[in-house]
């Protein structure tokens, strides 16, 4: 495995797995495999309500705890942000059963997003959590942050696939010390992605699947990955994909791939900010 090393020194897999959509009732049995088919990387979210799950496979699999990278996300939290942040942070790390987090993650950027940054930053000094970022932040967001705060988030989880390659966001982070992961690094099949001509050629070539191309893609940009699966072959599949490398002209070819747009939703639509803003976890 290859790991990343995020701006306070942390180390962390370049490759992990994540558990988004899958139904709380399957989570631990896919974690089980994940862990076993050699994954260290973990991603979960207090919103995705499987938590508990995550924890249980982490127990049961007997991988010491310096092994593994666990990563778990805040929700948008009422007033007053600092006081439900710290609560929200407890009922996360309690569910999961640990004394820490490797990676906290605010997940979106509304709300009283200085509170809750506040409260990571106080959880981070204290060392409950290890790193502290964002998710779903925008360039001007995530900069604003930056200028206005002490700590510069150690990361930022964004929609990033072949259709929205978001080159020009990482290429901000990388001056700012943020490191870039993606979410939906398949863009959940969407555009016949598994079908793409350019992306079967390239596997082809290499012998490998387009998720293998995909996830190498992703991975040789420096972007974290963390694919989903429920199979066990595939989660196999998805790991194995150090053995190979992309020329330069099949990056330059994927690159031909890039909408400049989300496939899923933009978090800047008023329509989405009031959805999401009146959502609620429990915590």
């Amino acid at each position: 495995m290859q790991n990343v090393t995020l701006n306070n020194g942390v180390e962390m897999p370049i490759l992990g797995f994540g558990v988004f959509q899958i139904p709380a009732e399957e989570t631990e049995q896919a974690v089980t495999e994940a862990l076993a088919a050699g994954y260290r990387l973990l991603d979960t979210a207090a919103a995705y309500q499987n938590e508990e799950a995550v924890g249980r496979a982490i127990k049961a699999s007997g991988i010491p705890r310096d092994e593994l990278f666990v990563t778990t996300k805040l929700w948008v939290q009422d007033a007053p942000a600092d006081e439900n942040t710290e609560r929200a942070f407890e009922t996360s790390l309690n569910k999961l059963g640990l004394d820490y987090l490797d990676l906290y993650l605010m997940h979106q950027p509304y709300g009283d997003v200085y509170g809750q940054w506040r409260a990571m930053e106080q959880l981070n000094r204290e060392g409950r959590a290890k790193a502290i970022g964002v998710a779903n932040f925008y360039p001007d967001r995530l900069l604003d942050l930056i200028i206005n705060n002490e700590i510069t988030p150690a990361v930022n989880q964004i929609e990033t696939h072949p259709f929205f390659q978001r080159t020009a966001d990482q290429e901000l982070m990388r001056e700012h010390g943020v490191q870039i992961q993606s979410w939906g690094g398949f863009a959940e099949g969407k555009s016949n992605l598994f079908t793409n001509p350019v992306l079967s050629e390239i596997g082809e070539k290499h012998g490998k699947s387009v998720a293998q191309v995909v996830l190498r893609w992703l991975t040789q940009r420096g972007v974290v990955a963390i694919p989903k699966s429920v199979r066990p072959d595939r989660m196999a599949e998805n790991f194995d994909i150090f053995d190979f490398e992309l020329t330069d002209d099949q990056v330059a070819a994927i690159a031909t791939l890039e909408t400049g747009s989300s496939l899923f939703f933009d978090h800047r639509d008023p329509a989405m900010v009031n959805w999401l803003s009146a959502r609620r976890v429990d915590s």
